[in-house]
């Protein structure tokens, strides 16, 4: 489980292709203070797992799922990342529930600037839109953001200067990809409230509490 707050930009290393996988190595220095085989960081918002690692750098193992669902096959040497490490149980929780696992990429389709923020609109495929609503919550390339606005293709984010600095977020351009994450508790929420077949299955009531196990 992550936040959203990105502790650190990384570099891509190297990248070893295969078919339809790779190996991604990240030369970075906070996210290895404690590091561990198998510990999980989040690099642009998906979660990996660490295969290998060394004083200045960690690799990890790419799936081809996650080559299909998310913009990392898209890095090549010397691309700036963000990464986060899995979060602590003594820690403060500074975003939301970030669960690593990316629904999908989106486009960025506008940019523009108002005073010291900056807007950005991005599209998504509509399946994703019913998760989106003002001052909910995304996760933008690891990024935990506000939901400023709901368009009809997908959704607006403005970030304040700490996002812009800290996050490779606000050196993003018109046309470029991001991976997108829904907010999880959205998601929670629909599979309760909806019947196999995706239909409305009726008011939230203490039995279909009771039903879901959530009363026990």
């Amino acid at each position: 489980m992550f936040t959203g707050i990105v502790e650190e930009i990384g570099t891509v290393a190297a990248v070893q292709q295969d078919s339809n996988s790779f190996k991604l190595s990240i030369r970075c220095k906070k996210v290895l203070e404690d590091v561990k085989k198998g510990d999980s960081i989040a690099v642009n918002g998906v979660c990996l797992t660490v295969s290998d690692f060394s004083t200045h750098q960690f690799t990890a193992d790419v799936m081809p799922e996650t080559v299909k669902a998310t913009t990392l096959h898209t890095l090549r040497l010397g691309n700036r990342l963000n990464l986060e490490r899995a979060m602590a149980a003594n820690g403060r929780f500074g975003g939301h529930f970030v669960s690593g696992h990316v629904d999908g990429t989106g486009e960025i389709i506008a940019i523009r600037q108002k005073e010291n923020a900056i807007y950005m609109e991005i599209d998504i495929v509509s399946e994703y839109l019913n998760y989106f609503i003002p001052k909910g919550s995304v996760t933008v390339d690891g990024t935990s953001l506000t939901v400023f606005g709901v368009t009809k293709k997908g959704f607006i984010i403005s970030l304040i200067p700490v996002t812009q600095e800290d996050s490779i977020i606000g050196r993003k351009r018109i046309g470029e990809k991001v991976n997108v994450e829904c907010d999880i508790l959205a998601k929670y929420m629909e599979r309760l409230i909806t019947t196999d077949k995706g239909k409305p299955a009726g008011s939230l009531t203490m039995d279909s509490l009771a039903a879901s196990g959530f009363l026990d």
